[in-house]
């Protein structure tokens, strides 16, 4: 892979980097996405399970789409390109990961710096009185239900949702601030998470898209890859270490 260096040059002199990442990094650990040719969108409709009316006509249901993803998620391993990102925290002073994936793949990674804008898939709330289950619930008598009575759900976003105000909010502040901001894995187009990409442009920041083909956002980055990140990503860190010593 060709690597300029005069952006190796730059992306060393940086004192704070953020990496939004989306579900094409979660691909290559075999988490299947949800657009593209194969994506599961395309073979099931997102109102049918993931909305709060789906969940509240037949929690059973989604419960055990959700399981069933779990189980997918907890048999995957972060790839080189999440250890690339964790390993970055030794080469720049502020390093920052915004990731709209729900697989905890980058804090498995060793990730510190991790805002999820759409939830975590290993948490789960009641949906009456807001009490966290963070341990591994137990369905062997139906859908498990709070101490109050109150369904458990996923804490993931689901469509006609709003993100968490607390991860936005400090995910734009990251923004705000960083020198350089890589768009890894994403093709750029669910609202409010892409609205990152363009904040970033606005403050400065020098934009790096890793995709495997182009996107709606490659004519908007000043610099694109084309290939998988767990191979662009770990090349990448190697040269600005080799360029640091």
């Amino acid at each position: 892979m060709q690597i300029d260096k005069n952006f190796i040059e730059k992306l060393a002199g940086s004192k704070s980097v953020v990496f939004f990442t989306g579900a094409g990094i979660s691909a290559e650990s075999g988490i299947p996405t949800f657009r593209g040719r194969d994506g599961i969108w395309n073979k099931i409709k997102p109102e049918e399970l993931a909305s709060f009316d789906a969940f509240l006509k037949n929690p059973e249901l989604v419960w055990e789409w959700y399981n069933h993803r779990k189980k997918i998620i907890h048999q995957s391993q972060p790839n080189p390109a999440h250890i690339a990102i964790a390993e970055a925290e030794n080469i720049f002073p502020e390093v920052a990961v915004i990731s709209q994936n729900i697989d905890n793949l980058h804090q498995r990674a060793g990730s510190k710096i991790v805002y999820e804008l759409h939830g975590n898939i290993e948490r789960n709330y009641c949906i009456k009185c807001k009490t966290f289950y963070n341990e591994e619930l137990d369905f062997s008598k139906g859908i498990p239900k709070c101490r109050c009575g109150g369904l458990i759900r996923p804490d993931v976003v689901w469509f006609g949702e709003y993100l968490p105000e607390d991860q936005f909010d400090a995910s734009e502040n990251a923004v705000k601030n960083c020198d350089v901001f890589f768009i890894v894995g994403t093709s750029a187009v669910v609202y409010p998470a892409a609205s990152l990409i363009f904040t970033a442009k606005q403050n400065g920041a020098y934009l790096v898209e890793i995709n495997i083909e182009e996107t709606e956002i490659s004519n908007f980055a000043d610099l694109s890859f084309f290939g998988p990140s767990g191979r662009i990503l770990p090349d990448l860190m190697k040269e600005v270490k080799a360029s640091l010593m």
